[in-house]
């Protein structure tokens, strides 16, 4: 997928994003719904389709999951710790232990947001699912209707037409069936870059760490590249030091090249004329970052 940091003709501000759904017309359907061989065939270019929503669902999962355990194990170690102290007077005991049930009532709330998450995911799964059991030669009409929508409704959010995909997904009654969260979600970080912004796009980078390392992607990196700069850019040079020891020193054995011509800015001002290390190559490198966050709907 391919993004522009230029706002779409309508107004909306994101990037355009170039279609690579496959086209399925309703003859296309109609001849499949007669063949199951083709309706197999059909079915199989709905790997996007169902992998969104189940992605989505198992984040969610993983996320609840690691912040219950967390927590939990803080209430147990603050348990231990009072019981363990013989010094320890009643009202300090109670305090204690009161800020440990706020805390557990803290995660109650948080797993029950997290578990209406998951039943919205698994109700987006069941949908999908039945929408495609839902091929056959008896309604082939109908489906092949409700699948034409949902491929003007992901144009529509790859070209950042939202409203206009909004509007068609809410009277189609077709939400549960489209990915408009995930281009919304994206659409955030994209703004936030235009606006030369890291922080939205680095909290992206930390939820789908895993998936960003599976391909191998750079965008984390350049992104912690930029932060250092403009620490560079406000004379900061000691919280520029601490950051790169921090944040860009992992990255030493793939990307040492660009790290020292990075760590080269520290020598110059920030209004030097010399090209690499020049304020318009810092602008640049927003530019360059807008069309490194391609692809970014697809990640969980």
């Amino acid at each position: 997928m391919e993004m522009s940091a230029e706002p779409a003709s309508n107004g909306d501000t994101s990037a355009a994003v170039a279609l690579t759904t496959p086209v399925f017309t309703p003859v296309d359907a109609a001849q499949a719904a007669k063949n199951p061989v083709q309706t197999v065939e059909s079915i199989k270019l709905e790997h996007q389709f169902l992998r969104v929503p189940l992605e989505h669902l198992k984040k969610t999962i993983r996320a609840n999951h690691r912040y219950a355990e967390k927590e939990v194990a803080a209430v147990l170690s603050g348990v231990a710790e009072v019981a363990d102290r013989d010094d320890i007077s009643r009202e300090e005991a109670a305090s204690q232990l009161s800020s440990l049930v706020y805390r557990l009532q803290g995660l109650k709330r948080k797993l029950e947001d997290g578990c209406a998450s998951e039943d919205l995911q698994a109700q987006r799964c069941r949908a999908r699912l039945e929408h495609l059991e839902g091929i056959d030669a008896d309604n082939i009409d109908e489906w092949s209707n409700t699948r034409l929508k949902r491929i003007l409704v992901d144009y529509m959010l790859r070209m950042s037409y939202y409203e206009s995909a909004k509007m068609l997904a809410e009277s189609s009654n077709i939400y549960d069936l489209v990915d408009i969260d995930v281009f919304i979600e994206a659409k955030r970080v994209i703004v936030s870059l235009q606006n030369k912004e890291v922080g939205p796009a680095l909290i992206w980078c930390s939820e789908n760490k895993s998936r960003l390392k599976k391909f191998k992607s750079r965008f984390e990196f350049l992104l912690r590249h930029q932060e250092f700069i403009e620490l560079v850019r406000l004379d900061e040079s000691l919280k520029a030091i601490a950051y790169a020891r921090k944040f860009l020193a992992p990255w030493a054995a793939t990307h040492m090249k660009e790290l020292q011509r990075a760590m080269a800015t520290l020598a110059f001002r920030s209004n030097t004329e010399c090209a690499p290390y020049s304020v318009s190559t810092v602008y640049f490198l927003f530019v360059f970052l807008l069309s490194h966050s391609e692809g970014m709907h697809s990640f969980s």
